[in-house]
């Protein structure tokens, strides 16, 4: 079991096999097409990416003050790196994989301009947030978060300029994941 647990790798791919062995006992009632598919990689890369989203927001950032300066390189060199690798490729395939369920759906332009009615003006809204939310990881808050971290040069000016950005672009993120998440769940479109 250790030799298992201990590989996150291993995990991940007995994580897929015990998916594909549900999906194939349950084709009958709930058919394996891109739909499914599509929607079930959406809500993997979404809690990826909200997940990582408020481990930054409810613990790595208010906890830096209170780590010891010897001790913080450890967060900005090793962990810091990592998480924001995988938090901006969360985000990239969570939008990717979301609008490619509102194009095979048929609803990607109607949501994207109201033009619907209801549920398809209700996933629009949450479908903008999330769209805002990407542009922040990409735009805003990893050229600050390269800077901050060092990853890129940068003046101690230009580090201290990006902190605040980037915090607020976070923060701004954290606030819309929350209606946005309602939006999704609220839609039920199929």
């Amino acid at each position: 079991m250790a030799k298992l647990f201990g590989n996150l790798h291993l995990v991940l791919a007995v994580g897929l096999v015990a998916a594909i062995v549900v999906m194939m006992a349950f084709a009958p009632t709930a058919p394996v097409d891109l739909n499914s598919i599509t929607r079930w990689l959406h809500l993997f890369f979404g809690v990826l990416w909200i997940g990582l989203l408020y481990y930054l927001n409810f613990v790595q950032v208010p906890s830096m003050p209170t780590i010891p300066d010897e001790q913080k390189p450890a967060i900005s060199k090793i962990i810091a790196p990592k998480v924001l690798f995988f938090f901006r490729w969360a985000a990239a395939l969570t939008v990717l994989t979301g609008l490619t369920i509102a194009h095979v759906s048929g609803y990607l332009v109607p949501a994207l301009t109201f033009s619907g009615e209801g549920n398809v003006d209700l996933i629009g809204v949450g479908m903008w947030m999330a769209l805002i939310m990407a542009f922040n990881v990409w735009f805003i808050i990893w050229p600050a978060q390269k800077k901050i971290l060092g990853i890129v040069e940068a003046s101690a000016e230009e580090k201290a300029a990006a902190a605040p950005r980037a915090l607020i672009a976070s923060r701004l993120n954290t606030l819309l994941s929350i209606p946005m998440m309602y939006c999704m769940v609220s839609a039920n479109l199929g």
